[in-house]
């Protein structure tokens, strides 16, 4: 009767009352009515059911189990192991209770403590060929990492179940081995097993991490067949498998079709739509979301926030960042890291820092981001300083930090910053990646030591198209046209390298610079004859401004004349600035017009207009064109110097 009223109780006022009855009458030693306590107890408070466990003088085994259970339940999972201690010193604990103290063990990656049980039950032959045993030790050993332990324990078995085989299927797939997870699912099925919904959950997560679309595909079919379509962990896994390889379309239909959804399933399709190229969407998925009452998480908040970095979407941002700071989100390293990337995309940079200084924790990227986007919104110093405290708290930045920061470097044609990366870069191993060898020889031409760059380069043990163009590009800051057409011609004769765009960009420059005409054309014409490579406007502005500042204006139109229509703003600049070197007021007078025409807002070409007029006199028309520049409130950006 008594125990089918502690059977009844819904709460705990009435377990209570439940509980003094049975203390009243002394029968609370009862292992019956004292196990059943602890077990309705435990579903409410932890701290009763340790409490009344303790009170009792001589517990059997059954209340070590229900307390244990209950303990774990909590996630208390410390607390378990000490009761197991404590039983251990008492009396030999039992299959249930070594199961459950695997499973804690398994939780904070005990090992240690997870392998002295298991020698207690190889010793003791306590197992007794219990297959969910097995199960939880397979388990314990790939949460920890050691899945030639668990690959032991499992080949053990000569008859495992379909748990054992998910057990050790999932273990593979934790580990980052998902090859090993598909082949074993494989023998799983020449066994003829049964298979059940979460063993295929880890098998597409496995999928997944392989980007191996067509046996996600398989087992997406094996569900159907199966009528496993209803499980939803199966349909996120899925769902998560076709937003990572891109299928946008099937991703979003299996979404539709989902009858139940959870903040999982809609953070795996605002995901797919926010990294594969449609941020808008991603946005209207989040509102759709929050407006039908799903309680949004860190990842769904990650994913939009970078759909917002895509768009520069700066009020949903902030929007968003509210949301964070409500929800206590804003404490999550990676949001906050996305946080800050979003203010740095949209030259919020003020806003960027106070996120980066309230974080509670700081790791690499959070660095890495404050870093690039500091560099980005043309806060060299700032940058500096963060490569600075990236040190100083113990982060290795990586190459691509380092690139960051050379670009600051040479945004502040700082030689001595540029010669302390470039021996970090020596000491870290770093001017092994060309690309970092190639920003090296950048910072230290555009700071002023033209022999710094071209040791580099020669230093260098290989060297790519990059490493080549950025000592074409060294060359021509210092107008060394010679050098660099040199420098051409023995790359073509002695590598392998093929030019690309910016190599010629960066020759046709330096031919420019040194008044080379019969070199640019040559190499202007190696461009499109001998590597196919279409040239730009860019290119199209550097032959005319090698035309023009040789005086050769006619022969500088006609080629402007055979281009292909529209004629890009940036080759009419270069004739107008030729015409300006050259006096030449006829052309120039028609160009700046049509200039004006194309760009109305670009105050270069009115100063340009005005400076051929007043060096041909024509004072009125040079203030007429002055005065036009202060009625539409137009600047010229300020030149400065910038070496040190």
């Amino acid at each position: 009767m008594l125990v089918k009223l502690l059977e009844s109780c819904k709460d705990a006022r009435h377990i209570a009352q439940l509980h003094c009855f049975i203390f009243k009458f002394g029968i609370i030693e009862d292992s019956r009515f004292a196990g059943k306590l602890i077990d309705l107890y435990s579903k409410f408070t932890s701290q009763i059911t340790r409490k009344l466990f303790d009170e009792i003088h001589h517990p059997d085994v059954s209340i070590w189990n229900c307390v244990l259970r209950s303990c774990y339940r909590e996630n208390s999972y410390r607390e378990c192991l000490s009761l197991f201690c404590e039983l251990f010193l008492v009396k030999k604990p039992g299959l249930s209770m070594m199961v459950m103290t695997l499973k804690a063990c398994a939780e904070l990656r005990e090992l240690h403590f997870g392998k002295m049980i298991h020698g207690f039950v190889m010793k003791t032959d306590a197992s007794g060929g219990n297959l969910f045993l097995v199960s939880v030790l397979v388990q314990l050993y790939s949460k920890c990492g050691k899945m030639v332990d668990a690959l032991c324990v499992f080949e053990e078995c000569s008859q495992p179940d379909t748990v054992l085989w998910t057990s050790i299927i999932s273990g593979y797939e934790q580990s980052n081995q998902p090859k090993q997870s598909l082949f074993f699912f494989a023998r799983m099925m020449t066994q003829k097993r049964e298979v059940d919904p979460i063993t295929l959950v880890s098998l597409v997560s496995a999928c997944a991490k392989l980007i191996d679309l067509r046996t996600g595909r398989s087992i997406h079919g094996y569900m159907l067949r199966a009528s496993f379509e209803n499980s939803l962990p199966l349909l996120n896994s899925l769902l998560n498998l076709y937003g990572k390889v891109g299928c946008r379309n099937v991703a979003t239909n299996l979404f539709i079709s989902m009858k139940d959804k959870d903040v999982i399933s809609w953070g795996s399709i605002i995901a797919c739509h926010a990294h594969h190229g449609f941020p808008g969407d991603a946005i209207n998925l989040f509102d759709e979301m929050v407006a039908s009452g799903v309680e949004p998480n860190a990842v769904c908040l990650v994913s939009v926030l970078q759909a917002c970095e895509a768009t520069f979407n700066i009020n949903k941002g902030k929007q968003l960042h509210k949301l964070a700071v409500e929800k206590g989100f804003h404490k999550n390293i990676l949001v906050s890291t996305a946080l800050v990337d979003v203010y740095m995309s949209c030259c919020f940079p003020t806003d960027a820092i106070e996120v980066f200084s309230s974080m509670p924790q700081k790791d690499a990227f959070c660095f890495s981001s404050m870093l690039s986007g500091c560099v980005r919104n043309a806060m060299p110093h700032k940058a500096i300083e963060f490569f600075r405290d990236m040190l100083a708290s113990n982060f290795k930045p990586d190459a691509f930090d380092l690139v960051n920061t050379l670009t600051a470097c040479s945004e502040l044609g700082s030689l001595r910053h540029t010669r302390c990366c470039h021996g970090f870069a020596v000491r870290c191993g770093f001017n092994d990646y060309t690309f970092a060898s190639a920003s090296i020889i950048e910072s230290y031409a555009k700071c002023g030591s033209l022999d710094g760059a071209a040791n580099t380069f020669m230093n260098m043990k290989t060297r790519d198209v990059v490493a080549w163009s950025a000592m074409f590009a060294a060359y021509s800051f210092y107008g060394k046209g010679r050098e660099a057409v040199e420098l051409f011609y023995e790359m073509i004769k002695d590598s392998a390298v093929m030019p690309n765009q910016v190599s010629f960009l960066s020759l046709l420059s330096a031919c420019s610079q040194s008044g080379l005409v019969q070199e640019g054309a040559e190499i202007f014409i190696h461009m499109f004859e001998e590597y196919k490579l279409s040239p730009n406007s860019k290119h199209h502005a550097i032959v005319v401004d090698l035309l023009g500042r040789m005086g050769e204006l006619d022969k500088a139109l006609e080629f402007i004349s055979h281009l292909p229509e529209p004629i890009d703003a940036d080759v009419w600049k270069a004739f107008l600035g030729a015409c300006w070197v050259q006096n030449n007021l006829e052309y120039g007078e028609v160009v700046a017009k049509r200039l004006m025409q194309l760009d109305p807002c670009n105050a270069d070409y009115y100063i340009l207009l005005s400076n051929i007029y007043a060096c041909n006199e024509k004072w009125v028309d040079a203030a007429e064109v002055r005065n036009l520049l202060k009625q539409k409130q137009l600047k010229r950006a300020r030149g400065q110097s910038i070496l040190k």
